[in-house]
Parts: structure tokens; C-alpha cells; sequence
């Protein structure tokens, strides 16, 4: 019999400077420490690189040649290093919907023989091809992170795709492929473990249903071989959007688990896709809205795990959301195809929740991948020129970095309400993990616009001996990080907390994020 040691966190105000007095709430939280505990996969903190307006071309990449803006290959330096200090687990590429209208094969070779193409998903502009397949996986060999191919199923063939496979993993080279791979000047292959068979397969990449993808999933997956058999294909199948809980289902009955490690989930935090709002411009009723979409991740990840688990009974089928993240209307006088929005605290809040909710379904959430890395949706990174921002939604994950691959604490608690117009949500969102060193870390968010929530950790039986804090807040809900003031919003230390009688006290202030060590 388990002896369950369990410990309360009670929840007080602080950061007075921003806020009136306003009335607190007490969480009482506890923590079972003593049973074997999931792994929080660091893979949840993943992101995504599409072919969509200026997320690849003058964003990531800006050419060899450019003499103006330092680079690695034509990948800008300053995101290489801002992506290395997230510690970037995974990037997802080339899409997204122009996953399914790639053909990998006209994106290698010298770059003046290279076909052009049109992206007829993302405002038909005309594209070089001069980033393509050795320039994405030599980026990922330099960020130390791992590529996420995602094929081309909707308009390619299993000959493509198999081909694929082979000309980035083949160890011999003496075959096809790899002679090709060659002659481009790579010997070597790459480490490519995560492969994507189609995108969306309910829409852009080829409005099929459930059951006719299953057998192309199928098909496909029959040709995709591994040469290096100690490092397994994870094969992850085009999953489900947002409540399609029969896509989940079809997919689980009809595609065997020995042919799939992975089914993607896609969720987007939309108000209304005809009307999706100001990413800045916003007011506290459509704040609320926007988490009224982002906490549904919780009962999203819920019900469809529910359905893995009556066919995978022993988790074997892991749960990829592979496309998450807030939606807004694009900045005035931009592209409308090119999804380039601001980043404010309302970005912070819907990212610490829903990663404290990856967390939390560390058991079956394995991956996650943030859309978008760089100027596309809820980016973590924005460039103009030579200029650079790191958003909220980049600090919130550097924040979290402490989490990768860490034991999940679970945790169990009553959250107080966030009330509007007649309305609720559980304002605080809380996850807690503790290292292979034995350090302890817990992520807190509160997403009340004006209300604090207070916190009292009983530390006696803990045997910590030294807390440390990071905060990241702000004084509107609408403020971001611009080119003239990037570093309005940053994480500041935080030790606004009192250690009396065997008890840490200290409070999470209105929309913000919270990270505490303990040592």
C-alpha cells in the first residue's frame, strides 16, 4: 500500500504597484509526491514552422547572402539563438495545409535549378524553393532540436514519400536516395524520428473522411521502412479537429495500433472564424471568449483520450496537438494571407493554461506544437528588417522550460471563479513537476482580469531547503512587446513571498504567470 504524501498550497496577493486591493481567494491544492509519476515530455513544448507568409521567408530565413542581418546558412542568428534558449525540443515542417502541395524533391539541388512554386493556401504568392529540405534539417541539427516532416498525402504518392524517408535517413550509400543526398552534399543521413502522414486530411489536405484516410494512412504508412533500427519511426496519423470525436474514433478502429505511434489533434482558440477580432484592439468580454476557447484543450484532451483508450488500452497510440494557439484578425495594413498578429498578456494567459494542461495529460500528450515560431498567429518571435521581438507567449515557454522531462506532480485543487456578464471560468490553472535533480518547480496562472489569488505552501515535509521565483505580468491585458519597446513585457524575478511557521505564502496577481523553485 502507497503512503500518499500530499501538501497544501494555499493561494495571497501581491505586485500591489499594478492593482487596487481587491478581495482574494484561498486555493487549498494538493500534491500526491510518492507515487510514480508520468514524464512531462519536453516534445510538448514543440513548435511549428510553416510555409505562411513571412514565417520561413524573411522570417526564419533570409539567404545566404545577406549581408545585413547575421546568419547560418541564410537562418537568422538571432533566431537560431533565441530559439536555442527556449531549448527547443521539435519544429514541425513544411505545413500546415502546404504540407499537402509540397514535393520535396523540388526543394533540393542547386538553388538556380530549383522550380518555383505557387502557395495557393497562403495568398498565392510565388516561392523559389531555396529552403527546402538540407537547409530545414541542417537548421535543426544547429537549434540541437528534432525534425517533424510532415508529408505530402493530399496531392504525393507513397513513392514520394518513401523516397523521402530514404533520402534523409538512409545509412547506405550506395542507394538511390542517398546517392542523390550525396550529390547535394550531404553524406550522412539526418535524424529524422517524427513523420506526419498528411495534414488535415478533413480539409486542406484532401477533404477526405475518417474512413477513406484510414486506408490512405495505411497505404502510405506501408512503405515508410526505417533503416536504423534503433531509432523507431514514430508515424503520426492526420488527426481530428477540435470535437470531431468520431474522426478520433474511425482512426482508432480502423488503423492498427502496430502501424501508428501517434494521432495529431488541431485546436485553435477562435472566438468566431468569421469575425476573430483584434489581436490587440481587444475588450475583457472577448478576453474572456478567448478563454472560454483556450480551457476547452481540457475536455478536448479528456473525451479523446477516453476514445484512445478503449482501442489502445495500454497507451501505446501517444496524443500529438500539433497545431494549437490563438487566431486574431491580422495587423492593419498587413497581408490578410500572411496571419501576421501582435502578441499581448491575453497570449501569455492562453499559453500557460494550456501548457499547465499538456502537463496535467502528460500520460497521454507526448507532443504539442505551438502555431506559429515566427511572425504567423500566436508567434513567439516577430522580425521587421533587422529588427527583433520576443512575445509574452516566448517567455511563458522559456518560463516552463523548467518542466521538460520532468516528473509530473499531479495536482488536485478547487479553483475560485472568474465571473463575467453572468459568466464563469476557473481562474487558476497549476501544474507542478519535479527534475531528475530533485528540483521542485510549480507553473501558476491566473487569468482573472482584476482579481488575485492567494497562496500558502506548506514546506516542512517537502525538505526544500530554498525557494525562487519568476513572474511575468503586466498592467493592461493589451499590452505587447513592439519593435521601438521589445522588452516592455519580460519575466522579473519574483520573492514576494513570506516562509513563517513551516509555510510559503505569496500571491498570483491578476493575468499573470507564476513559476516557483524550490530547492
Amino acid at each position: 500500500m502507497n503512503y500518499i504524501k500530499s501538501f497544501t498550497l494555499i493561494l495571497t496577493f501581491g505586485l500591489m504597484v499594478f492593482f487596487p486591493l481587491v478581495s482574494k481567494s484561498q486555493i487549498i491544492v494538493s500534491f500526491n509526491l510518492d507515487q510514480p509519476q508520468d514524464t512531462i515530455s519536453r516534445h510538448i513544448y514543440g513548435h511549428f514552422a510553416e510555409h505562411l507568409g513571412r514565417c520561413i521567408y524573411d522570417g526564419i530565413y533570409v539567404g545566404e547572402n545577406n549581408n545585413e542581418i547575421p546568419n547560418i546558412n541564410g537562418a537568422r542568428l538571432d533566431i537560431i539563438n533565441a530559439l536555442k534558449n527556449l531549448n527547443i525540443p521539435n519544429l514541425r515542417w513544411p505545413g500546415g495545409c502546404f504540407a499537402d502541395t509540397y514535393h520535396w524533391k523540388d526543394g533540393i539541388g542547386p538553388k538556380e535549378d530549383r522550380p518555383s512554386m505557387l502557395n495557393i493556401w497562403w495568398g498565392n504568392t510565388t516561392e523559389d524553393n531555396s529552403f527546402g529540405t538540407n537547409e530545414f534539417l541542417n537548421l535543426c541539427e544547429e537549434l540541437g532540436t528534432e525534425p517533424y516532416l510532415s508529408a505530402n498525402v493530399g496531392s504525393g504518392t507513397p513513392q514520394e514519400f518513401a523516397d523521402w524517408i530514404q533520402y534523409t535517413a538512409h545509412p547506405n550509400n550506395s542507394s538511390p536516395m542517398t546517392l542523390l543526398r550525396a550529390e547535394n552534399g550531404r553524406d550522412k543521413p539526418w535524424k529524422v524520428k517524427y513523420w506526419g502522414i498528411g495534414n488535415e486530411a478533413w480539409g486542406c489536405g484532401g477533404n477526405m473522411t475518417p474512413e477513406y484516410y484510414a486506408n490512405v494512412y495505411r497505404q502510405f504508412v506501408t512503405y515508410a521502412n526505417n533503416w536504423n533500427q534503433t531509432d523507431r519511426l514514430v508515424r503520426i496519423a492526420s488527426g481530428a479537429s477540435s470535437s470531431d470525436y468520431n474522426w478520433t474514433e474511425t482512426l482508432m478502429k480502423n488503423i492498427p495500433n502496430r502501424m501508428i505511434e501517434a494521432i495529431a489533434l488541431h485546436h485553435y482558440s477562435v472566438i468566431d472564424w468569421n469575425k476573430k477580432g483584434s489581436a490587440v484592439g481587444f475588450d475583457e468580454s472577448t478576453y474572456f471568449k478567448t478563454m472560454q476557447k483556450a480551457l476547452q484543450m481540457e475536455e478536448l484532451i479528456v473525451k479523446h483520450t477516453a476514445i484512445m483508450d478503449k482501442y489502445d488500452p495500454d497507451n501505446k497510440v501517444a496524443l500529438f496537438v500539433d497545431e494549437w494557439g490563438g487566431w486574431y484578425d491580422v495587423e492593419p495594413g498587413t497581408n490578410g494571407a500572411f496571419l501576421f498578429q501582435q502578441n499581448t498578456m491575453r497570449d501569455a494567459m492562453l499559453a500557460g493554461t494550456t501548457l499547465n494542461t499538456f502537463n496535467n495529460h502528460a500520460d497521454r500528450v507526448k507532443m504539442a506544437n505551438l502555431a506559429q515560431v515566427v511572425n504567423v498567429l500566436q508567434a513567439v518571435i516577430l522580425t521587421e528588417g533587422s529588427k527583433i521581438v520576443l512575445t509574452p507567449t516566448y517567455h511563458v515557454m522559456e518560463m516552463y522550460k523548467v518542466h521538460h522531462d520532468a516528473a509530473l506532480i499531479p495536482v488536485s485543487f478547487n479553483s475560485p471563479d472568474y465571473l463575467l456578464n453572468g459568466e464563469k471560468l476557473p481562474a487558476v490553472s497549476i501544474s507542478a513537476s519535479k527534475n531528475k535533480n530533485g528540483v521542485f518547480h510549480v507553473s501558476v496562472v491566473n487569468i482573472d482580469a482584476k482579481k488575485s489569488n492567494q497562496i500558502i505552501l506548506p514546506i516542512s515535509d517537502l525538505g526544500l531547503k530554498s525557494f525562487s521565483g519568476r513572474i511575468l505580468i503586466s498592467s493592461s491585458l493589451q499590452n505587447h512587446n513592439t519593435f521601438e519597446n521589445p522588452t516592455l513585457i519580460e519575466p522579473k524575478s519574483f520573492n514576494d513571498f513570506i516562509i513563517k511557521d513551516g509555510k510559503l505564502s505569496f500571491s498570483v496577481p491578476p493575468f499573470s504567470v507564476i513559476i516557483l523553485e524550490g530547492k
